[in-house]
């Protein structure tokens, strides 16, 4: 035991492979959601689009992403992962282009749905890549550091959209930018080289559980529900801040402040997540995030609207990577990609579901009706969870995973 606990202390985490494909991870993430707050602003601004019609341009990719996942896991279980990973990056690179020479109202909606198809396939392989280069010991850490680039992408790059947004005044400096941070991404992961694994000789050839995890279901649907959360206010968080807050440069500070969150809940949660702790770390992580959402559906001002961004950060920052783990762990190790596919068609789904009620609710209703419906939701996935959801996983969970 002592020679084993001394092995696992000299295994290195932060090795090159594992750095690059954070690195690209992060690109990915910062390329697509530099442009995510201002895409609405964008559509009413270019082509006078109503906040509905907004709603369902922009679930599109979520769609395409959803309809892409389930074969992601299976390609990548079943054939050489650094090339699917590589052939999906270069397709999400070369779609930022199709942005610029959009047009119309149409070809922008058809150019945002292609882009869930690569978006989605790409995001799979990549966080399966991760896993594979990370020391077995080292696994739970590391995943929750790597959910880190992405969850740290997606709420910095936000912010760094608005901030050029506001200074320039020009989307199409935005969709340029977006093209290049593509591009080094994709270099970043072309350098990373993966361990040689055995394919399973003895799988099915045909198998539900090559598309989708059916021993996750209950987290499956317990995610989703988080998913519709963060789908409603990343979306519409910039317009309502503009529209009934007078906040015209705030955006940027709350996704600021939301990812600063993130970054320290998981540095405090890796520990927990080392020795284990998921079911601990994730309930406290959604318990936070709950409040967090009912104080931004309470808007008692600017003081309410930026602590609602650090308590949803710091609770979706234990939150997320607990449930990454727990997939995982119920998974087969022949079944790291569609455990990955499957967390993330949950995900995805939620945020569907989200902008699309978002724009309704918003259009017809009124932000507040959009944004209480966000807290009681949450509030449901928290109670779910805390019911219902951990027990399942201790009771489905692998041994030796």
């Amino acid at each position: 035991m002592g020679n084993e606990t001394a092995f696992s202390k000299t295994e290195k985490l932060w090795n090159a492979s594992y750095l690059k494909v954070m690195t690209s991870n992060f690109l990915l993430f910062f390329a697509f959601y530099i442009l995510t707050p201002l895409l609405p602003i964008y559509l009413d601004e270019q082509f006078g689009a109503e906040k509905d019609t907004i709603g369902i341009v922009l679930s599109g990719y979520v769609i395409a992403t959803l309809l892409i996942r389930p074969f992601s896991g299976f390609m990548v279980d079943c054939f050489n992962r650094k090339r699917v990973l590589m052939i999906c990056f270069l397709f999400f690179f070369v779609c930022f282009a199709g942005y610029i020479g959009a047009g119309t109202l149409l070809m922008f909606a058809i150019v945002r749905t292609v882009h869930g198809i690569p978006f989605g396939a790409a995001t799979v392989a990549n966080s399966t890549v991760a896993i594979d280069v990370l020391p077995s010991s080292r696994r739970n850490e590391g995943i929750g550091f790597y959910g880190l680039s992405n969850n740290l992408a997606m709420a910095i790059a936000p912010s760094a959209g608005i901030g050029i947004y506001h200074a320039t005044g020009n989307f199409q400096l935005l969709f340029w930018i977006a093209l290049v941070l593509a591009f080094a991404g994709f270099f970043s992961a072309s350098s990373v080289r993966i361990p040689e694994r055995e394919l399973v000789k003895d799988k099915p050839k045909i198998s539900l559980d090559h598309f989708f995890l059916g021993r996750a279901w209950m987290m499956a649907a317990n995610i989703l529900l988080f998913g519709l959360c963060w789908g409603v206010m990343s979306n519409y968080v910039a317009i309502y801040g503009r529209d009934r807050l007078g906040i015209t440069d705030g955006t940027g500070i709350f996704f600021m402040i939301l990812s600063g969150g993130l970054f320290v809940s998981r540095l405090f949660g890796a520990k927990s997540l080392r020795a284990g702790k998921l079911t601990r770390n994730c309930a406290r992580g959604v318990l936070v995030s709950t409040l967090g959402y009912a104080l931004f559906a309470c808007s008692f001002g600017e003081w309410s609207y930026y602590l609602s961004a650090l308590l949803i950060g710091l609770g979706n920052g234990q939150m997320y990577p607990a449930f990454l783990n727990m997939f995982i762990k119920v998974a087969r190790h022949d079944q790291r990609g569609t455990a990955n596919s499957s967390i993330l068609i949950s995900w995805d789904l939620g945020m569907g579901i989200g902008i699309v009620v978002g724009g309704f609710l918003v259009q017809y209703i009124s932000y507040g009706a959009a944004f209480w419906t966000v807290a009681c939701v949450q509030a449901a996935g928290a109670a779910a969870f805390l019911v219902f959801t951990r027990f399942f996983f201790e009771r489905r969970r692998l041994s030796d995973n």
